[in-house]
Parts: C-alpha cells; structure tokens; sequence
C-alpha cells in the first residue's frame, strides 16, 4: 500500500472527529466551527488587501514608466 505524506483517509478523519468531540463535548463544536470561520474570513481579507496594494503598486509603476517615455 502507498503512503502518502499529507493523505487522510476515511478512518483516520474519524477518529480526528472522534478525539474532537470527546476533548471538546457536543455543545461547544458549534463555537469552536464559528470561530474557525472567522479566522478563515479573517485571512482571505488579508489576502485581499495584499493583492489589492500590489495591483496599486503595479498600476502606480506603470504610469510613471509612462510618464518618464513621455518626457523622452
């Protein structure tokens, strides 16, 4: 059988949710699922953010190759 490194089978994402409902009890997965959400929204924002000042920074870069061809 191969194995791979980061590969999780059905067996092993059971006992995963299994250890993660006796550590953390029935009640408290749905707060624990939120505040994982959060932090997912949390990063793509950042990422958005990230992507948004390098677009800025490449159109700013743009324009003054343009302008300095302009004054050539």
């Amino acid at each position: 059988m191969l194995s791979y490194p980061l590969f999780i089978g059905t067996w092993e994402l059971i006992i995963i949710v299994f250890v993660i409902v006796l550590i953390f009890g029935g009640k408290k997965i749905p707060e624990l699922m939120k505040g994982v959400g959060k932090g997912v929204k949390s990063f793509k924002q950042g990422l958005n953010e990230i992507d948004d000042q390098v677009n800025q920074a490449d159109t700013a870069s743009k324009s003054d190759k343009k302008t300095e061809e302009n004054r050539q």
